[in-house]
């Protein structure tokens, strides 16, 4: 099983998936990694050698923000906004809708269960 950033990526995957599995990884960027890499992305992640593991470590460590990084960049930035006092910080605080969804009906998964 390849460890790639701190996650396990599963041998019977092809690799363009498998590295999906990967906090911040894509299909999309997945495919430009293996692109950089020159492995076909049709390989089993089992198939993969210590270099190509390496290889794709490297390229995602360097050039992307994943896992850790941009789990702490993402929860500072709503912490800056629930700060400031934003309208979309005070939403956050209240546990509702963000981005201007309608909350008469539905919103249900932000708002939790009916009371």
């Amino acid at each position: 099983m390849a460890r790639i950033a701190g996650v396990d990526i599963p041998n019977e995957k092809r690799v363009e998936v498998g590295l999906t599995y990967i906090y911040g990884v894509g299909l999309t960027t997945s495919k430009k990694v293996l692109e950089k890499c020159q492995i076909n992305p049709d390989t089993r992640v089992k198939d993969l050698t210590e270099v190509e593991i390496t290889n794709i470590r490297d390229v995602l460590e360097n050039e992307y923000t994943i896992e850790g990084d941009l789990r702490r960049e993402t929860a500072m930035n709503i912490k800056r906004l629930t700060d400031i006092g934003c309208y979309r910080g005070r939403r956050h605080r209240a546990g509702l809708p963000v981005r201007g969804q309608r909350t008469k009906t539905n919103a249900r998964t932000r708002k939790g269960k009916r009371r």
